[in-house]
């Protein structure tokens, strides 16, 4: 009979072979994708009031749901600071030439949405202005990579350079306009873990032991200062160095794709849609989807010619301006980031965030279905060209 070290070995190669699988964009996306549409039958079931109960189960005084915002996210965003990083230091965005279009289609992604927002609820709902903005980096390029076969590579490149430029912009607004006047003392505290978190991490540190306890200090002392505690595993990030932040984060995205993202979107997507607190022609709604299938599409596009036309900045010379277009509709993909400005902006469970929530599936599925048939027509056409050379 095989002995436990086999049973051991066999139990490591299977966690590893896992752990790849969940490292893809694809298949995040999918897990996420199964979590939302989980959370949408149950919600609007018989049993919806059971979906409702564990949402609301108190844990150490935060609710299951909230803990999936403030603590599961703060993972998402600890591996996105990572990349973030890396992307700065090493990667496109430290060459200003190559990353100029792609940071100029963020910032345009970001302002043409929220101005949709804005026009079409003047008056009424302004402060969720920044729920269309956000684009979901794993839901995007999940809807890529299931179309993409002879797509050129520079598109995924200019996609991910989008979203990162994006999701830094995303924590810049939910630190600026989403968070109430800090508490300077517990701020002040924070620094203290996160500066021996720092010192542990330039030493190559690698003992779980010494490294989460401290990380969860820094994050629980960031929750008590009244700042959003996802900013935190930005923070955490942004202190390890490149080269230690790259075995940080082949580590940590499974556990992120895996586990934080899809636990999240299973407590943040469950809107009753029958309710009468939620309805398709609320201006909320209404504005989160425009903003998000229209204010994306001519925000990305609009920029990215600006630039180009009136500076240096090239587009690359693979892609033509209907690729760009397709991927600035994938830009509207607006998933993971925008549900939790939803939470943020009118409170979890208030009917502006039904409304909100209700706006961002509608939307981030029209976008994802019109960006995925247009890159598909694409895939076609480079597909004939390569069969034709």
């Amino acid at each position: 009979m095989p002995g436990p070290r086999l049973f051991a070995r066999a139990a490591r190669r299977e966690a590893r072979r896992i752990a790849a699988i969940l490292r893809t964009e694809t298949t995040g996306g999918l897990l996420m994708l199964g979590a939302t549409g989980l959370a949408l039958v149950w919600a609007n079931s018989p049993w919806a009031g059971l979906y409702r109960e564990i949402s609301g189960i108190d844990l150490l005084g935060l609710t299951l749901a909230r803990w999936a915002a403030d603590g599961l996210l703060a993972i998402f965003f600890f591996v996105a600071g990572l990349e973030l990083k890396r992307e700065f230091v090493a990667g496109d965005l430290r060459d200003p030439r190559r990353a100029v279009l792609p940071a100029a289609a963020a910032v345009g992604g970001i302002a043409a949405p929220a101005l949709i927002y804005a026009l079409i609820n003047a008056g009424g709902a302004l402060r969720g202005w920044a729920v269309p903005t956000a684009t979901d980096i794993a839901f995007a390029l999940a809807v890529l990579g299931l179309v993409n076969t002879s797509l050129p590579a520079g598109l995924r490149t200019f996609l991910l350079t989008l979203a990162v430029v994006d999701d830094l912009l995303a924590i810049v607004i939910i630190a600026f306009f989403y968070t109430s006047s800090p508490h300077v003392g517990p701020l002040l505290l924070a620094l203290v873990p996160l500066g021996i978190f720092a010192w542990l991490a330039r030493r190559r540190a690698r003992a779980w032991w010494l490294l989460l306890p401290l990380a969860v200090a820094t994050w629980a002392l960031v929750h008590e200062s009244g700042i959003h505690p996802t900013v935190a595993g930005v923070l955490l990030a942004f202190v390890v160095p490149v080269k230690t932040g790259v075995r940080y984060e082949h580590r940590w995205r499974p556990i992120s794709a895996g586990v934080a993202v899809p636990v999240f979107a299973f407590f943040a997507a469950g809107v009753s849609v029958t309710g009468s607190e939620v309805g398709v022609g609320g201006a909320v709604t209404l504005g989160v989807v425009a903003g998000l299938v229209a204010g994306k599409t001519i925000g990305i596009t609009g920029a990215t010619w600006l630039v180009q036309r009136f500076t240096r900045a090239e587009l690359d010379g693979e892609l033509d301006w209907w690729d760009v277009t397709g991927m600035a509709m994938l830009g509207g993909v607006g998933f993971t980031v925008s549900l939790l400005i939803g939470e943020l902006a009118f409170g979890a469970g208030s009917p502006s965030d039904h409304q909100a929530k209700l706006g961002v599936l509608l939307g981030s599925s029209v976008a994802a279905l019109l960006g995925a048939g247009l890159l598909r027509v694409r895939d076609r056409h480079y597909r004939r060209l390569l069969d034709t050379d």
